[in-house]
């Protein structure tokens, strides 16, 4: 009997549950809301895909809802994307939203800005996604940027493959090839008509000068980059800004991705190679960011000339190294580095080097990191063989090495090569509180032949390190320090401002800080 009642109880819950109507949905009546109203995508290169960006629509009532259809206003026109709740296309219909729940949207966009506009060289796109149709529809706006650009790639063959660089040969005798092209003669000016978009590595040909013009925007793709060839030059000739924010006439080099989320990320694309063989190469008023070295300097032609003459240049965010040279011959004068995953400037192999008024700094957050913001070397360890090579001169007049680490200054010496530097008027970070470099003579500071007038371990007061605003304060130890004979041979700072009197040490003249 208990087990009749039982089953009596069972049909009956059944039969209760069935009639339930909780699953039927309600149209949605308009009565979405929506975590933005509208949806702002980042600039995009013309033809180039958007980041995906994403918001909510959210079910407020009691009663699981039915959309009937999420659609682009300009349908399948559109150059928008859409994923709704994990279906993707541009026309969505009979999407659910069960009660107090949400949804998330995603949209991306890709624009011809060849097909939305003529003669212009940046348009804003929009569109709407429409929610449901008639008097219950809701609007979402949708906004971009669409700038257009001049794009250079390697050659894409009938098979498949693509055009490539050869480096030479490996120890095996193989060759070493990555993605690249040869500029022709009518892509050797890079103009500020538009921004330079790259892929693979744009390689200079023996003989000839890319030549990039005040103004001029360079970007770059994943792993590209520029390569100087044998007998080839590069002069990036940017000229002072009358806005420092904006800095209309300065060159930059960084990546292509526009989004703000990716203006301060380090290694986005490779580097500036100037090759061995390759010379006069000429930098004044550029700023290299976001690469994985920034300029990469192969050796010297052997003449009395400097192969790299470098000014009033900024290098940020390098995965790796910002400035790295192997037995180069640099002149430079107001150069800024800053935030290097490895080290800011390594002077690798020897070579020759003047450096006045310069700030080199590493103030890098991403993670650990073992070596200084200056590291100089007359040899090269690769694999089992070691190679050194006379440093012949290393001079740093007014400057400024400094960063979050004790160390900011390392000395890498063999015997078997000269080792000549020279450190005058300048502010360091070296405190050796473990007493690991107490029985090297090399960082006698009390060596006025090698050391001379140098503060030591005084935090420079740098207006934001770590979002690299290297500019100090008044009250900076550094302040009035320079040797005004250094500062005569480099009459304005990085900014223009002039620093013939009392001059400060670093690229900056200080400023004031309000409080």
């Amino acid at each position: 009997m208990k087990q009749c009642l039982l089953i009596l109880s069972v049909i009956g819950l059944i039969s209760l549950t069935s009639c339930r109507d909780d699953f039927e949905l309600e149209p949605s009546f308009g009565a979405l809301e929506f975590s933005k109203d509208t949806v702002y995508l980042d600039t995009v290169f013309t033809t180039t895909g958007s980041s995906t960006y994403k918001f909510k629509v959210y079910n407020r009532s009691d009663q699981d809802i039915l959309i009937p259809s999420i659609q682009l206003n300009e349908g399948e026109e559109s150059n928008f994307r859409l994923n709704v709740d994990g279906v993707a296309g541009k026309i969505i219909e009979d999407i659910n939203i069960l009660a107090k729940d949400s949804i998330f949207v995603f949209v991306e966009v890709t624009a011809d800005i060849q097909e939305l506009t003529q003669n212009q060289l940046s348009f804003l796109y929009t569109d709407q996604i429409n929610f449901d149709t008639g008097p219950d529809m809701q609007q979402v706006e949708l906004v971009t940027l669409v700038q257009d650009a001049y794009f250079l790639f390697p050659e894409r063959f009938e098979d498949g493959s693509s055009e490539t660089l050869s480096l030479g040969v490996n120890e095996e005798g193989l060759e070493i090839q990555i993605d690249g092209f040869i500029l022709e003669d009518e892509h050797l000016t890079f103009t500020n008509e538009k921004p330079y978009v790259i892929y693979g590595f744009a390689g200079v040909p023996s003989g000839k000068t890319l030549l990039i013009e005040a103004g001029a925007r360079i970007h770059f793709h994943d792993n590209s980059g520029i390569i100087v060839s044998t007998g080839a030059s590069m002069h990036a000739l940017g000229e002072l800004s009358t806005d420092p924010e904006r800095m209309e006439n300065e060159i930059i080099f960084e990546g292509d991705r526009l989004e703000p989320e990716f203006a301060e990320v380090p290694g986005q694309w490779a580097a500036i190679w100037l090759t061995q063989g390759s010379t006069n190469h000429r930098f004044d008023h550029v700023t290299v960011k976001n690469s994985t070295v920034g300029i990469l300097m192969d050796s010297n032609d052997g003449g009395d000339q400097p192969t790299l003459t470098i000014k009033n240049t900024q290098i940020y965010n390098s995965a790796n190294v910002g400035l790295l040279a192997r037995t180069g011959f640099i002149d430079a004068e107001n150069l800024v580095i800053n935030n290097s995953g490895q080290v800011s400037l390594n002077l690798s192999l020897g070579g020759r080097y003047n450096f006045r008024h310069c700030t080199f700094t590493n103030y890098w957050r991403n993670g650990f990191r073992q070596f200084p913001a200056v590291l100089i070397e007359n040899n090269l360890e690769a694999g089992e063989t070691l190679f050194v090579s006379d440093l012949v001169e290393a001079n740093f007049s007014n400057c400024i090495i400094y960063g979050n680490e004790s160390i900011e200054l390392i000395f890498n010496k063999v015997d078997e090569a000269a080792f000549n530097y020279k450190f005058e008027n300048c502010l360091l970070r070296f405190n050796d509180t473990n007493n690991r470099f107490t029985d090297n003579g090399l960082y006698d500071f009390q060596n006025t032949d090698v050391f001379e007038n140098i503060i030591l371990n005084e935090t420079p007061l740098f207006l934001n390190a770590e979002d690299n605003h290297m500019i100090i304060s008044d009250e900076s130890p550094a302040d009035g320090l320079g040797n005004p004979t250094t500062a005569s041979q480099v009459p304005f700072d990085i900014l223009g401002k002039n620093r013939t009197q009392n001059p400060d040490l670093g690229a900056y003249q200080s400023i004031p800080f309000e409080e």
